[in-house]
């Protein structure tokens, strides 16, 4: 061995049984012993043949696993081909993929400080300050990190298989609930639908039994009185005749003609329907009231429609067509058919004036005017009644209130108008509903008896919906936001009624 072969290298050839010492450099076994031996009997420094690192003591050497993986596989690949010697440049050519991309040299360190592999000069130079260890040790630390993930990951999927077993027996479970509700729904609704048709007919029926047999006896007294009137026709014409009679003939043939005595027969048409069903109507009034309010309050916050506001809860966006029979006369606004109303000078209390062509009444604060006395007027009560009257049909209108102290309602038109008290007050008695304005608090009075209304208690302009079929009368305040509804069973004609208190006005308004 010469000394320039311990700077530039001991030896060129294949790598056999490759040695990395601790300065990173990598040689064979037998040529760096063989090297070092000789330093040792020359009494020279252990040192490295390329950087001259020396080293004491002299390092054990230990074999590049990875290393003589490659040059293991570089030899049989040669081999196979006939090849006899590889050269050490050759070897490292051929496997590129594991050499450092800056010096051309078998990465065998895995630096951490910068997560990279790295080849012997690097670990050197670059990276001598930091944490490193041999690729094969780094590569057996991820296989057991790995491994740890694979277990981890096997136990997600168990638990996700689970909850995907869970999850798939529970959709079964509400599936079969859910059908199990709409049938008990659908078995509810049709039980409630027949139930109500077959009292419906039952109900019919029994109204047009007591028809037939109400009329049955006031026809027969109908066909008594027209055989009387035919009767007394030809006791007419005897008479006529007689007077065209000679004197005598007249005074001996007069003691024949003689004025028939008749029973008093009833003119009226007995019949106690109303009272008789007045329980009926009641339930049905109740039953209407839950179909269309509570029931549909109910549906619409369990389907969500709360927050945009229950469909009964708004005004009417559909014509409202009168009825041909009423003298409303209909006028378009606002999607709706409004009725054109008009006050009853009539009935209306001498506490209240009457102007703009009857469709404004104030109450005078300077006492009451002289009015002529009426049978249909209110003498005590402050109250007036429209000319208009609704007997079926649905009718729309609107007021103004000029401050809430009011009472806005319909009445039939036997209410008590003479009478003292709160008894002559539409919604004060059985004949009539109304809501009442207040300050504080909305209400609704039928029969004198109070239901409280939620919402703002201040309305300036009410709408009044009234559906004589369907047996509702609905308010509206402000012309949007429905305040209240009442429902019965209407069975005579109704009146537009308004009690006004001192100092307001109410105005009817025109589309």
């Amino acid at each position: 061995w010469e000394k320039h072969a311990y700077i530039t290298g001991i030896c060129l050839d294949q790598f056999k049984v490759p040695v990395t010492i601790p300065c990173g450099h990598t040689f064979c076994q037998k040529c760096i012993t063989v090297h070092w031996d000789k330093m040792t009997e020359t009494n020279m420094d252990i040192k490295c043949p390329i950087c001259n690192e020396k080293f004491d003591p002299r390092p054990t050497l230990k074999r590049n696993v990875t290393l003589s993986d490659v040059t293991e596989t570089i030899q049989l690949g040669t081999e196979s081909q006939g090849a006899t010697t590889v050269h050490r440049q050759s070897a490292m050519t051929a496997q590129a993929q594991v050499l450092c991309d800056r010096h051309k040299k078998a990465l065998v360190y895995y630096c951490k400080t910068d997560s990279m592999c790295v080849c012997c000069e690097c670990a050197i130079r670059e990276c001598r300050n930091h944490e490193q260890v041999l690729m094969e040790e780094e590569k057996q630390r991820r296989e057991e990190g790995l491994k740890k993930k694979s277990r981890e990951v096997d136990k997600i999927k168990e638990d996700t298989e689970k909850k995907v077993q869970e999850l798939s027996e529970n959709i079964n479970k509400t599936k079969v609930s859910l059908k199990q509700t709409s049938l008990w729904v659908n078995a509810k609704f049709a039980s409630l639908v027949k139930v109500l048709a077959e009292k419906q007919e039952s109900i019919l029926s029994f109204i047009e039994q007591e028809q037939q047999l109400a009329l049955s006896e006031a026809e027969t007294n109908l066909s008594t009185l027209e055989d009387r009137v035919q009767q007394l026709g030809e006791i007419q014409g005897q008479i006529a005749t007689l007077q065209a009679m000679t004197d005598i003939q007249l005074i001996q043939e007069s003691r024949l003609v003689e004025v028939p005595q008749m029973k008093d027969i009833a003119l009226d048409v007995p019949t106690n329907l109303q009272g008789r069903l007045s329980l009926i109507t009641d339930v049905l009034s109740q039953i209407s009231k839950l179909v269309s309010e509570d029931l549909a309050k109910a549906v619409n916050a369990a389907i969500g429609h709360d927050k945009q506001g229950s469909p009964q809860d708004k005004r009417p966006v559909l014509a409202v067509v009168p009825s041909p029979a009423t003298p409303c006369s209909p006028a378009v606004k606002e999607g709706l058919i409004h009725c054109t109303l008009t006050f009853d000078p009539r009935t209306a209390n001498a506490n209240l004036q009457l102007s703009q062509g009857n469709r404004r009444a104030e109450h005078l604060v300077s006492g009451p005017r002289q009015v002529p006395p009426h049978e249909a007027r209110f003498d005590t009560t402050w109250q007036v009644l429209c000319f208009q009257s609704f007997t079926h049909g649905q009718h729309y209108w609107e007021v103004e209130v000029s401050k809430p102290w009011a009472y806005l309602g319909v009445t039939y038109q036997g209410i008590p108008r003479k009478e003292k008290g709160k008894r002559c007050m539409v919604g004060m008695n059985e004949l009539s509903w109304s809501l009442q304005l207040d300050e504080r608090q909305l209400s609704a009075w039928h029969n004198g008896r109070r239901e409280a209304v939620a919402g703002h208690p201040q309305h300036h302009r009410i709408g009044m919906l009234l559906d004589y079929e369907a047996g509702t009368l609905t308010y509206y305040g402000d012309g949007q936001a429905r305040l209240h509804a009442f429902h019965c069973a209407f069975s005579q004609e109704l009146f537009p009624a308004c009690w006004i208190g001192e100092g307001v006005s109410i105005t009817l308004c025109t589309p």
